[in-house]
């Protein structure tokens, strides 16, 4: 083996292609031209560089710059560095509270502008909050509560500007759906509101733990195919739901299932109320067809976001005037603000797990959407939108929520787009549409007395309809056929068995593709590029080509104890087919297996007995085993362990070409 630093020569046949001739031309095809002499040959100079290890660290420094990038990963400090002690004040009070870094610098055309923007969203907001309420078995008038105190916190402390906060569907629908496995909302309602309560409670306590302790990777794990599954088929199921309002059923099943909501809908078809029905029919095809419209002029979104408002209105008023008939309503909802709820919080008792469970199951899926949203309008206005204080933002707003009868609230798509396509500049927008909210907490109410509950299931059903995304799942089957089966579970789980199972099956099935990934890394077989030094896999790059008598071996993941015996068998995998290839081909077996490390971004101590093993096993052989391009932190861990010894510096190589050019033999091409 050569030192390093050393100048050699690489020396390889590159055979050229020759295009295929047939029939009468290949008689008058010329012959093929002899081989190239041997000065013409593929010849490059290749130097040798030492691998050099990164500075020595103590273990103390070493621990803190690892903690560093994973909790602190965007450096949120660094505005406070080489600052007065006044200024840190001042930047740690904008940091936490946000307003009054863009307060300062608000003005009457920014107000304009957030004023037509919250009054447009309020107009969705107050028909989307008593229809969310309803779909978490809770009195219409929580999701007015929710839409109004929970927006304001949010103006103080979130970082989006165009996040409209708001009770949302899928929240709603699982908190409805756990809560009512347990207590029945009709036989104990009191109950069932302290548990609502108390399960918004934990939700906000969780998120905003997440984002205090930086561990807002955690929300992760759900991947955008589970997701996207997930999503389709809790809109399918609240779109069932639906059909009891729909149809003017009275007894309706309890279950979640499609089995069971359509045999509920088909037994109970002497229920169904024609009024009720054909009410229900129209206003759905007008809310359906003003969203078909704004979606293909964009410039014409307050057709859509008015529409919800404007249908709950007419049908209030022909509930009115054809009172008596078969439609049900609303009722009396109360008058005033938010009652402190403080007092219906329960922290102990049987019902403490189902409202701890319940919290972090609405409370995950709530901050996805929520963080999902404010970063999709965030890069489209191009600002930085910081999921962490996202995080406290929206658990805190839970918290103080529960506090103040509101339950689980978040930033919501529909709301958000209109919002942004209303020319909303701030969170004032925020505050804006919770005034609005306040006024019809104070004196508008009497007015939704006679409001259909049919209008409440057909805003629903529009609602979510854009849940169901038919073009990412094609897509995803298109670009990932695992990813499409992730979906296509998911999507099942909830519709054929609850809302939860199919939450559950979304993260476990993320969970064992990301374990998939980790114990099966990828691992390829290199060749050089004929023309270059430059070794690519041969499967992906069919002008490459092998060099014998040598093994290039590329490993595309980090070595752990996980994947380590594995990538150890697959290796001897490798070496065994290339030594039957070339015994069939009459070549010289390998001789040295080269394994190419540069995408190998870490190593525990299991990866380190892996390769020292792997090296005695070769060594037996007569085989040699080189590494090339091993990164800085693989380079350390090998440094400091008996594995550096054991390879050695003569054995550690900047490259694949150099590892190849210091070998004694040469490498020559079939």
């Amino acid at each position: 083996m050569v030192v390093n630093n050393k100048v050699d020569t690489l020396t390889y046949d590159v055979e050229a292609a020759q295009p295929r001739v047939s029939g009468a031309s290949a008689a008058a095809a010329p012959s093929p031209p002899p081989p190239p002499p041997p000065h013409q040959r593929s010849t490059f100079v290749v130097e040798q560089h030492k691998v050099s290890a990164p500075e020595r660290r103590s273990t103390t420094r070493a621990l803190g710059q690892r903690l560093a990038e994973i909790f602190f990963p965007d450096d949120p400090l660094h505005q406070f560095k080489n600052q007065f002690f006044a200024r840190k004040l001042v930047l740690a009070l904008q940091y936490f509270f946000p307003i009054f870094d863009w307060g300062s610098r608000y003005s009457l055309k920014l107000l304009r502008s957030d004023a037509i923007a919250g009054l447009t969203i309020a107009s969705l907001a107050i028909p989307q909050g008593i229809s969310y309420a309803k779909l978490a078995n809770l009195p219409p008038i929580i999701g007015l509560y929710s839409s109004f105190v929970p927006p304001l916190i949010y103006a103080l402390l979130g970082s989006s500007r165009d996040l409209a906060v708001g009770p949302v569907s899928i929240a709603s629908l699982v908190m409805g759906s756990m809560l009512r496995e347990a207590v029945a909302p009709e036989q104990q309602p009191i109950l069932y509101l302290q548990l609502a309560f108390t399960a918004t409670f934990f939700a906000g306590l969780f998120q905003a733990s997440l984002g205090f302790l930086r561990l807002g990777f955690i929300v992760d794990f759900l991947s955008k195919a589970t997701l996207t599954g997930f999503m389709g088929g809790a809109a399918i199921i609240v779109s069932l739901q639906q059909l009891k309002g729909l149809l003017g059923i009275v007894h309706f099943t309890t279950h979640m299932g499609f089995v069971d909501v359509m045999a509920s809908v088909v037994r109970r078809h002497r229920e169904w109320e024609w009024q009720t029905i054909v009410m229900g029919l129209a206003f759905l095809a007008i809310l359906l067809g003003t969203r078909q419209i704004s979606a293909r002029n964009p410039r014409l979104f307050w057709v859509s976001a008015a529409a919800p408002l404007t249908c709950v209105i007419a049908s209030t008023v022909i509930s009115y005037f054809c009172r008596g008939n078969a439609i049900s309503i609303i009722g009396d909802l109360p008058r005033g603000v938010n009652p402190p709820s403080m007092n219906m919080l329960h922290f102990s008792g049987s019902y403490v797990a189902l409202s701890i469970k319940t919290g972090i199951m609405t409370g995950i899926l709530s901050l996805t959407e929520g963080i999902a949203v404010g970063r999709t309008f965030a890069s489209i206005n191009n600002y930085h939108v910081d999921g962490n204080k996202e995080m406290m933002a929206i658990g805190v707003m839970n918290m103080a929520g529960s506090c103040a009868s509101c339950y689980v609230t978040t930033g919501s798509f529909s709301r958000s787009a209109v919002n942004y396509s209303a020319g909303c500049r701030t969170a004032v927008s925020n505050i804006i549409m919770a005034t609005a909210v306040l006024i019809t907490l104070l004196f508008l109410m009497p007015l939704f007395h006679y409001t259909p509950n049919v209008i409440l299931s057909a805003i629903i059903i529009t609602a979510v309809a854009g849940l169901i995304d038919v073009r990412g799942a094609a897509k995803l089957w298109k670009v990932d056929k695992l990813d499409f089966m992730a979906c296509l579970a998911a999507f099942l789980g909830v519709l054929l068995v609850s809302v939860q199972v199919g939450l559950a099956v979304a993260v476990g099935i993320s969970l064992f593709k990301i374990l998939l990934q980790v114990t099966r890394p990828n691992t390829v077989v290199k060749g050089v590029v004929p023309g270059t030094q430059s070794y690519r896999s041969i499967a992906q790059y069919r002008e490459a080509v092998r060099v014998p008598p040598f093994l290039v071996v590329g490993v595309e993941s980090a070595i752990y104890f996980a994947n380590s015996t594995y990538l150890v068998e697959r290796i001897m995998r490798y070496l065994r087919e290339e030594e039957e290839r070339a015994a069939k081909a009459n070549l010289c077996s390998v001789r040295c297996v080269v394994l190419d490390m540069s995408a190998v971004s870490a190593i525990d101590t299991s990866g380190l007995d892996a390769l020292a093993e792997l090296k005695r096993v070769l060594d037996k052989r007569n085989i040699e085993l080189v590494l090339a391009n091993p990164v800085g932190s693989v380079t350390e861990r090998m440094y400091n362990s008996v594995v550096g010894e054991m390879f050695g510096s003569d054995r550690l190589f900047f490259s694949v070409a150099e590892a190849i050019a210091a070998a004694p033999y040469k490498a020559v091409q079939p």
